[in-house]
């Protein structure tokens, strides 16, 4: 059986914990083949560092995807996260649309903001057209900020506790249309994880654990290479969001110990193995 493929289209930070330093390591963990796309180079990310380098790779990735179709390559998920340009909204567009299949589960992390903030180098034409994007995934995995934008709301007005999350999620399914997996959804204030509308079920289910009292950049980056592990894997949404929830907990945790700055990210590596143990 040939290893599954993942196509990773995201942004490569090299000190930080986030984008593809984290999507190639976990998916890498959970028997998968990542397939690089990068969107963008930075030295760090655009999180609590200042000075940062920003090198656009908008000219390369047609290139890449002509390429990759030259040498007729498949995919089992098309990944999709922050994005350098408005001008790479249709690129990722027409690279799902050259190579998706009927088995290929297209998963779109919306990366717009957090905390109620857009993320400093996106404009209000990207986020408009990471909307139109996001229409094209099966799964989407918006934080709480990135689901006001989406809804088109102000970020003080959501919905909040498990009714909210719930109507959140389902307003986002386009009537049942995609899976939506809201992150950092909390029905419990002692509680954090996410909300699951799932498709194929029409069912919509909470996956919490115990909130960790601190928080770190690059944690939805780690939420969302798991659950498109867990997915190409063959897991259920539920299934599969569970899993994420747990490792990013267990990150969480092993982080606060020690003490790390939360620019700096989640000290994921040591507890790779956890990933390469499921089946």
């Amino acid at each position: 059986m040939l290893t599954p493929r993942v196509a990773a289209i995201h942004d490569m930070s090299g000190f930080g914990r986030c984008s593809l330093t984290v999507a190639i390591p976990i998916l890498s963990a959970m028997g998968l083949q990542c397939c690089p796309l990068p969107t963008a180079f930075l030295s760090t990310h655009t999180g609590g560092f200042e000075g940062f380098t920003f090198l656009d790779m908008t000219d390369e990735m047609p290139k890449v995807a002509r390429h990759w179709k030259s040498l007729d390559l498949d995919f089992q998920a098309i990944y999709s996260g922050f994005l350098g340009s408005e001008r790479q909204i249709g690129m990722v567009a027409d690279f799902i649309r050259d190579f998706r299949s009927p088995e290929t589960i297209v998963v779109i992390d919306p990366v717009m903001g957090d905390h109620g903030k857009v993320y400093q180098t996106y404009t209000p034409a990207m986020c408009e057209g990471t909307a139109r994007l996001a229409m094209q995934a099966d799964v989407i995995t918006p934080n709480l900020t990135e689901a006001a934008l989406l809804l088109d709301m102000p970020y003080e007005a959501l919905p909040s506790g498990e009714a909210g999350c719930r109507e959140i999620v389902e307003r986002l399914s386009l009537e049942g249309q995609r899976s939506v997996v809201l992150t950092g959804a909390s029905c419990e204030p002692d509680l954090t994880g996410a909300m699951c509308f799932d498709a194929r079920t029409g069912c919509t289910e909470a996956v919490q654990t115990c909130r960790v009292p601190q928080e770190f950049h690059g944690t939805g980056d780690v939420f969302t290479s798991v659950l498109t592990g867990a997915l190409v894997q063959g897991a259920s949404l539920p299934e599969a969001a569970r899993q994420a929830v747990d490792f990013v907990r267990a990150c969480a945790e092993r982080t606060a110990l020690e003490a790390l700055p939360m620019r700096e990210g989640v000290d994921f590596e040591p507890l790779l193995g956890l990933l390469a143990s499921k089946p």
